[in-house]
Order: structure tokens, then sequence, then C-alpha cells
């Protein structure tokens, strides 16, 4: 049970997160990161908090696991505070070298984040994903909003399904973009917000690297180039269009209820990945710079 002995609790509204936040400063004046779930979430939220103690292990940057328990309001876990930038804020401002930089430095946190073994009693990958894909089509054809030339997406989804055979799983950070990432006050890489944590293929992490291009195209690039370790498989292009697609067509359902700022989001994103593989005619993207320093 938490013993709430803290000498200031600040609540943290920013983020997607369903759980409630707080920056929080104990008896021993040292800052931490509270996040409190409802009661029902504490199998998931335990299994989260052990995965997260096992990537900090691997010496991972990132918001450090401390306590894990129940409290009044539900269950809690208390992490490292990271003082420091957003990196979605501060990337941007930096020099093109450095942008590339971090994102190599990104993408070799995340291969050794998918170094974790994982149980054998994983559902196969190709079932699984194609069973997620058919949902994804679904629910945008139930959306009364449409993507401009939205069948481009669902064209290639099913035309490409068969990358899904023989895919590999790992653990995942399951949100792994610009947009949980800081940069601390000694100018280092940290990885943040764990709770969207799952298992499947890793090449399937780097759906959410559209967020990171809309930010910072050189970041995206390192993290590519970094994780592969400057020798990308085509093979990996091919499934990447695959996986964000999928992901695309259920970005739309899902803005709904966040208004119509984040509707307009999401179909200027639609049109951005279009555009960045010629309507699916190129497996590369333009962002994409193969450089090395």
């Amino acid at each position: 049970m938490l013993k709430f002995n803290f000498m200031s609790l600040t609540p943290i509204t920013k983020g997607w997160s369903g759980d409630k936040k707080y920056c929080v400063i104990r008896v021993d004046r040292r800052k931490y990161l509270l996040r409190i779930s409802p009661s029902d979430h504490y199998n998931r939220k335990k299994v989260e908090f052990e995965m997260m103690q096992r990537v900090a292990a691997l010496g991972v940057p990132m918001c450090q696991p401390i306590e894990f328990g129940t409290c009044d309001e539900g269950v809690y876990s208390l992490q490292r505070w990271i003082d420091g930038k957003d990196a979605e804020e501060k990337l941007p401002l930096l020099s093109d070298t450095e942008q590339y930089t971090y994102g190599l430095e990104a993408g070799r946190i995340l291969k050794k984040i998918h170094s974790l073994p994982i149980s054998s009693t994983q559902e196969d990958w190709e079932i699984r994903f194609n069973c997620k894909i058919d949902r994804n089509i679904r629910i945008y054809s139930d959306c009364q909003i449409k993507y401009e030339n939205a069948q481009t997406f669902i064209d290639y989804i099913n035309s490409n399904r068969q990358l899904l055979k023989n895919r590999p799983q790992c653990y995942q950070h399951g949100d792994y973009h610009i947009g949980n990432m800081m940069i601390d006050n000694d100018g280092k890489l940290q990885i943040i917000d764990f709770d969207r944590c799952d298992y499947g293929d890793p090449w399937e992490e780097f759906n959410r690297i559209v967020w990171s291009v809309q930010k910072a195209p050189l970041f995206a690039s390192g993290m590519v180039n970094g994780y592969f370790d400057n020798k990308v498989p085509l093979d990996f292009w091919r499934i990447l269009i695959l996986y964000i697609s999928s992901n695309t067509l259920s970005s739309i359902p899902w803005a709904l209820s966040f208004g119509q700022k984040e509707i307009d989001t999401m179909i200027n994103q639609a049109k951005d990945v279009l555009n960045w593989y010629d309507n699916m005619k190129n497996i590369v993207p333009t962002w994409y710079k193969s450089i090395i320093i």
C-alpha cells in the first residue's frame, strides 16, 4: 500500500494515457513520476512494471521503475523523474548532424529493447496481425470520415499480407517515437511512457515513425540506420508500409473522440504518407536518407 508521504504533488496533464500522472517530491527531497491506474488494470500494470525492470537492467536510458503497488485510487507505479526537455520540442531546433546522431542512438536503444526474450506461447504473428488488419479496415469502413485515396492503403495491405508469414516476435515499447522521448539536462536521450508495451514483430515497432518524420526527418533516418547498423533490408521497407497503412486506417476512427483538431492531424498525416511513398509506388520513403556519420 502506497504511503502518500509526499512533500508536493503536481498533476501532469500532457499525454494520451488514461493514467493519472503526477510529479511528486518525497521526503527524501527527490522528484519522481507517479502514475495511478484503475484497480482492474492491476495484472496488466504489474506485467508492465516487471518488464520495465527488465528493460532497465539492459542499461536502457529511461524512466527507471522504482516502486509498484496498490493505493486507495487504484494501482500505482513510481518512476525516476527525468529533468530535461521533450525530444519533439528540442530536436527540431538542433543541427542536422545532431538530429541524425540522436536518431542513431534511438535506433540502437530500440534494438536493445527488442533483445528481451519472450515466451514461446505467443499467438502466431501472421494470424494475430491479420485479425488486426481486418479490424482496422472494418472500423475505417464504418467511420463517417474518409481519407482521400484511402483505397491505396487498403490495396497495398491486401496485396502484401504474405509479408507477415514467419515474422519473429519480441517485447515492444509499444509507442516508440519522438513524442515518447526526452533529452535530459546532460544531453542524453531518455525513453519514457512504456504503458503501451506489447509483444509483436520488432519491425512493427516502427509504425509510429510517421510522428518522428513530421518533427525531424533526419532523426527518423538515423533511427532506422542505427537499428540496422546502416544495413537496412528491403523487406523492412516493404512490411513497414503495410504496418503504417494499417495504423493509418485506424487513426481516423480513433481521432473522432478527440475533436476536429486531431481529425485534421490524421487526415494531413495520411496525405503525407501517400506523398512519401508516391501512392505506394516506391517502397523507400522520400524522407529517408542513408547518411553515415
